[in-house]
């Protein structure tokens, strides 16, 4: 309960330097005077000891400010800060001396060789005080590592951050410069908290000279302003970056700067308002609950304020993991294909909005595996629709993908014809739309988790082809957006997210080596295609898609598939031998490209 009195904090710290300064100006002088008269000080020349006590005081206290001595952390004092004490030493004693020569009656009678002899105990006591615990501490070995930290940005938490840095205990950064991005131009050449702004032009320089060895970024940027500052500072050997982050109104956090960051398209037209009014107070069930986009919906309906949740998964560790986050909800282990049981689960959550997030994914295993990849993701999205549509589910949310789009792969084909299916089917009283988008950062089986994985085991990064490209866009992002588009939905849609510009998986590669450090460790190796893999993924398939209240969100042309030819055609491909005959039947546009 004593901790916030005695908590170090820039105002105590120099409070305590000044009063320290003050006490021992007077312990100096005074040892000057009795060295001065060999241990006997007249009382003749108390007068003078006093004025020049003040005067001298008063001088020394405001030359340590000009040098700002009084703002150095005592456990960052070094050789430079050394250098100002001796600085502002002579500016006092020089000034002092000066006004001595003009008003030198004053002081009468006043000895001289006085300003000699409390110059250098003066400066011996009054630099021994800060020089005391930078000795304490190296004794400790426990200065070694404090690294010299560059502050990125200026903005309203530019000193919370510096403060932040200096005094708590538990943080080994120790700013020494700071440097203007383009929100904090008019800063340059000023000081915050003792610490110079500098330019981003500057920035080579100021990590050479200053031996920048970390670097925390002090306000949220945007990604793209984000990579051109961490793709600079990997270039210049920066490797540890941090990122100052908000966790309350009086708290705050160090955290390092991920290569997701650095991909995400932050879409600015996110309508929480929107949002909440959907989910708030409704029955939500959400299949494939326990996957990486089915997790997070799961998560955003819950902060959303869903009066229930449903999670409905196959895969026992799975739903036991979101079931650990949403300790509240119901688990159902069931497959979306058996008809029966899920028919249980809707008789008794009585949902009012239905998300159909499970799916195999995987495009290389669902080659594999045509029949399992078709029957789960076909007949198992037709059971779910089917069964919203007879216990009139409000609106039903269909999870699709960019690969839907021309398809090269059995997965995007799947997902096509499930498209199809909730664009053409009589919903009746519900309003199903399907929402297509491209990859999320983060999800299992992705592609920035297996580099990741392969640089922490020094392996050289396999690319598919050297101008393969993908979307790529923050999984809490797109899952609100999807959450957004059931919002805005009447029914027989197809929304298409927008998810930024195309990245390339070559760039992300030396992205990641250059954020990791590893540049002369570790190659980028181009493997050949994978069997169903497109060297770019599409979202639109024409110019004709319409624009919505959003301009990260679009309703695709619509097309028109008639419902009884689609379901005898898709109980024909269940049974068919030759699936891809089967599947270019339904959806022309599909090349298939076999394995070599």
């Amino acid at each position: 309960m004593f901790t916030p009195l005695f908590s170090p904090t820039s105002s105590k710290r120099i409070l305590f330097f000044i009063s320290s300064d003050i006490l021992l100006s007077l312990i100096t002088l005074y040892s000057a005077f009795v060295l001065r008269f060999a241990f006997y000080i007249d009382n003749t020349f108390l007068k003078s000891f006093f004025i020049t006590f003040t005067i001298l005081t008063l001088l020394k206290i405001t030359a340590l400010f000009i040098y700002k001595i009084y703002f150095v952390v005592w456990r960052f004092f070094g050789f430079s800060d050394a250098k100002n004490i001796i600085k502002a030493h002579l500016l006092a004693y020089g000034v002092f001396t000066i006004i001595y020569l003009i008003f030198s009656d004053i002081f009468a009678p006043f000895p001289r060789s006085i300003i000699a002899i409390d110059f250098f105990l003066s400066l011996s006591m009054i630099g021994g005080l800060r020089i005391l615990k930078r000795v304490l501490l190296e004794d400790n070995k426990s200065i070694g590592s404090m690294k010299p930290t560059l502050i990125m940005g200026v903005g309203s938490n530019t000193a919370m951050v510096i403060r932040h840095s200096m005094e708590a205990d538990e943080v080994n950064y120790y700013p020494v410069a700071i440097v203007a991005l383009d929100k904090g131009k008019d800063a340059i050449n000023s000081y915050i908290n003792n610490i110079k702004v500098y330019s981003f032009d500057n920035l080579s320089s100021i990590i050479k000279d200053k031996n920048i060895q970390s670097v925390i970024i002090s306000r949220e940027l945007e990604s793209n302003e984000l990579k051109i500052v961490v793709d600079r500072l990997n270039k210049l050997g920066v490797t540890d970056i941090k990122q100052m982050k908000m966790m309350g109104s009086d708290r705050e956090k160090l955290e390092d700067i991920s290569i997701e960051e650095l991909l995400a398209r932050r879409p600015k037209d996110l309508d929480e308002e929107a949002i909440s009014n959907f989910i708030k107070g409704k029955k939500v069930l959400i299949t494939g609950a326990g996957g990486s986009i089915g997790s997070e919906i799961s998560r955003q309906c819950d902060s959303f304020g869903a009066e229930s949740l449903t999670l409905v998964d196959n895969c026992e560790f799975n739903l036991y993991s979101i079931g650990e986050d949403i300790n509240h909800a119901t688990l159902s282990l069931v497959s979306i294909t058996n008809k029966i049981e899920l028919d249980k689960v809707f008789i008794k959550c009585k949902p009012d909005i239905v998300i159909h997030a499970a799916a195999y994914k995987h495009v290389p295993i669902c080659e594999a595996n045509p029949q399992s990849a078709i029957y789960n993701n076909i007949e198992g999205s037709r059971v779910v629709i089917d069964l919203s549509i007879l216990y009139n589910v409000a609106k039903v949310v269909i999870i699709s993908t960019d690969k839907a789009v021309r398809p090269t792969n059995i997965m995007g084909t799947t997902k096509r014809i499930i498209e199809l299916y909730a664009n053409n089917i009589d919903a009746k009283n519900t309003e199903i739309v399907a929402v297509r988008f491209g990859n999320v950062l983060g999800s299992s089986g992705s592609v920035i988790p297996k580099f990741k994985k392969q640089i922490e085991l020094g392996k050289d990064l396999i690319v598919t082809h050297k101008d393969i490209t993908r979307y790529f866009m923050l999984i809490s992002e797109a899952c609100q957006l999807v959450l957004q588009t059931g919002a805005i939905a009447k029914g027989g849609e197809l929304f298409v997210l927008d998810m930024g510009e195309p990245v390339k998986i070559v760039d992300l590669a030396k992205q990641m080596i250059r954020f990791y450090g590893k540049e002369d460790e570790i190659k980028i190796v181009i493997g050949g295609l994978r069997a169903g893999e497109k060297l770019y993924e599409e979202l639109l398939i024409n110019e004709s898609d319409k624009k919505t209240i959003y301009s990260s969100i679009f309703i695709a042309k619509p097309t028109y598939y008639n419902i009884n030819k689609l379901n005898q055609d898709i109980e024909e491909l269940i049974e068919a031998e030759n699936k891809i005959d089967a599947l270019q039947n339904i959806v022309p546009e599909f090349v298939f490209t076999p394995k070599e």
